[in-house]
């Protein structure tokens, strides 16, 4: 289970370097900040039930704060309706 979370690590700091590349640099710190995570995670040796918390806890913040931003920060319409 420890590998999992090395490659989620690599794919986050995958996606970290692509949102650089692409200048969304607030998008790309918050998955290096992931990414850091991820591998510190990796190499913890926690026990399997243990990884299996931490990523519940992980889905649960995940989910929350994305539907605090959907609900309460983005703007009525989507991005296309000012078009």
């Amino acid at each position: 289970m420890d590998k999992m979370y090395r490659v989620l690590g690599f794919w986050t700091g995958i996606f970290s370097i692509f949102f650089y590349i692409g200048h969304m640099p607030k998008t790309s710190l918050l998955f290096l900040a992931q990414t850091g995570f991820f591998i510190l995670l990796g190499y913890l040796k926690l026990s399997e039930r243990m990884y299996v918390y931490v990523f519940f806890v992980y889905l649960t913040v995940f989910f929350a704060g994305f539907t605090y931003w959907t609900t309460f920060m983005m703007p009525l319409g989507g991005p296309l309706a000012s078009q």
